[in-house]
């Protein structure tokens, strides 16, 4: 089978990588400013190109892994992007975080050169990218999906199919409300514990023994611990899109809007290229008055 990939930044190097391991797979990816050192995927038979138009013709299966809906858009349809280049029966495979409207809008577009698509929206961060344990949340056609299972399990571990073209985004986005409704939770209550002086470990235990055990807790505990980011690879840019994303398809509450708001201030105000584990650093220092 033949990929063609569009996108191996932090989350992509990780699944091209589980997939030139697990074969019988050509993968030829697509050069970018944003793609990870590739020098792993080269040694190990993947084809770097600077054309869709040298790769995208003769892949089975065109695989996204950009930022989100506007990227996915420029990719998919600009003069010489993938519909331009693609042939009828070919699949694309969706693995950016976008908009389930838009993701649908594609899927129309697409079908009128015959060409499919599968929203594959993907949870867990690069470093179970990296170890080929994503968690996959599918939107398509039933058909379109068993064919592109055994590729899907090279790089997943977990796999839900959430119903037609749009779901997998549409879930995507209530998953990383949630999760990152946690995290601003977190956030603001480990700044509270600096500064009642509350000993680090003492709050994870109580956590730990309570309402507040949870993934998000222990994707926090290396840094709360020894400020290790290394648990949580998610910027503060990202976060403001994907709560951005939830509020559009959504047109939901004050709360998601507060998160929105919390997100995007921390974003502008300390970098949007930075962990959302830094969200505790700023807030604690304007609790002490610092900002």
């Amino acid at each position: 089978m033949r990929i063609c990939m569009i996108g191996v930044g932090l989350m992509g190097h990780g699944i091209a990588r589980n997939i030139l391991r697990a074969g019988p797979y050509h993968l030829s990816f697509l050069r970018h400013d944003g793609n990870q050192p590739i020098d792993d995927l080269l040694a190990a038979g993947a084809v770097q190109s600077e054309t869709l138009s040298m790769i995208c013709p003769n892949a089975d299966i065109i695989l996204l892994c950009v930022t989100g809906a506007p990227e996915v858009e420029t990719v998919l349809f600009s003069e010489q992007g993938v519909f331009a280049n693609a042939q009828p029966g070919q699949i694309v495979l969706d693995c950016s975080t976008s908009l389930p409207e838009k993701s649908r809008t594609f899927a129309k577009r697409l079908a009128t050169k015959q060409i499919r698509y599968i929203d594959a929206a993907m949870t867990r961060t690069p470093k179970e990218a990296e170890q080929g344990r994503l968690n996959l949340i599918l939107g398509g056609d039933d058909a379109d999906i068993q064919e592109v299972m055994d590729l899907l399990n090279c790089f997943a571990d977990k796999i839900t199919f959430a119903g037609p073209v749009g779901a997998g985004h549409g879930l995507k986005l209530i998953h990383n409300y949630v999760s990152l409704g946690f995290a601003a939770i977190l956030s603001e209550a480990a700044a509270a514990a600096r500064t009642e002086a509350i000993d680090t470990q003492t709050l994870i235990d109580v956590l730990e023994a309570g309402g507040g055990k949870s993934v998000v807790l222990e994707r926090f505990r290396p840094y709360l611990q020894k400020g290790d980011i290394s648990g949580l690879q998610f910027s503060l840019a990202n976060a403001a899109k994907d709560i951005g994303y939830f509020n559009i398809a959504n047109q939901s509450s004050h709360v998601a809007s507060a998160l929105h708001t919390l997100f995007e201030n921390a974003a502008a105000d300390i970098g949007g290229a930075e962990t959302i584990l830094k969200l505790i650093d700023q807030l604690s220092a304007r609790k002490s008055g610092q900002t």
